[in-house]
C-alpha cells in the first residue's frame, strides 16, 4: 500500500473533543454526542467528518501503550469561527504534508492497517511523523461498521 503524499493547507474545524486511550476508547462516546449536533453548525465546507487524534509526542507510536492518553475530536470543516455553537470547540489544523492512505473496510478492524504504516511504511520511507494532528477523513462512502465503508488515514509527516 503506497499512500499519496498531499499538503493539506490550513482547516478550520468546529466539533467536539475529549481525552481517550486505546485501552480505554472513548471514540463511540464522542461521536455519539457530536452526531445528533452537526447540524447547528451553520457553516460546514462540505459533508465530510474528520476523526482527529492529537498524540503528545511524535514518538507516541514507536513507544506504542495503550494505555497513553491522547486527545480526539469529532468535527466537520467550516469557513470561519463566526458561529460556534454551545458546548463545541474550534480546531485550526496547520499546513503540512501528510501520507494519505485509503483505507476499506471495518473501522473496528483497522488496526492491521495502523500497524503497517507506523511499523512497516514510516520507518522504511523518507518521512517521519510530525508534531501535527492526524487525521481519519470520512466522506461520502464512510459507511461506519460496515465492510464496504471508505476513508481516510492522514499522517501527519516531514522529511527525515
Amino acid at each position: 500500500m503506497v499512500p499519496r503524499i498531499e499538503t493539506l493547507l490550513p482547516t478550520k474545524l468546529i466539533g467536539k473533543k475529549l481525552s481517550t486511550s486505546f485501552a480505554n476508547d472513548k471514540t463511540f462516546e464522542l461521536w455519539r454526542s457530536f452526531s445528533p449536533r452537526k447540524k447547528e453548525i451553520k457553516n460546514p465546507i462540505n459533508d465530510d467528518l474528520y476523526s482527529v487524534e492529537i498524540y503528545p509526542d511524535t514518538s507516541f507510536f514507536q513507544n506504542f501503550d495503550p494505555a497513553q492518553v491522547f486527545e480526539k475530536w469529532a468535527t466537520i470543516a467550516v469557513s470561519d469561527f463566526d458561529q460556534i455553537p454551545d458546548g463545541m470547540e474550534t480546531l485550526t489544523i496547520p499546513s503540512g504534508k501528510y501520507a494519505v492512505f485509503p483505507y476499506k473496510g471495518k473501522p473496528s478492524e483497522a488496526m492491521e492497517t495502523f500497524r503497517y504504516i507506523y511499523a512497516d511504511w514510516l520507518p522504511n520511507s523518507e518521512y517521519e511523523m510530525d508534531s501535527r494532528p492526524y487525521l481519519a477523513l470520512m466522506g461520502a462512502k464512510y459507511k461506519g461498521e460496515h465492510p464496504e465503508s471508505e476513508e481516510e488515514f492522514w499522517v501527519p509527516i516531514k522529511k527525515k
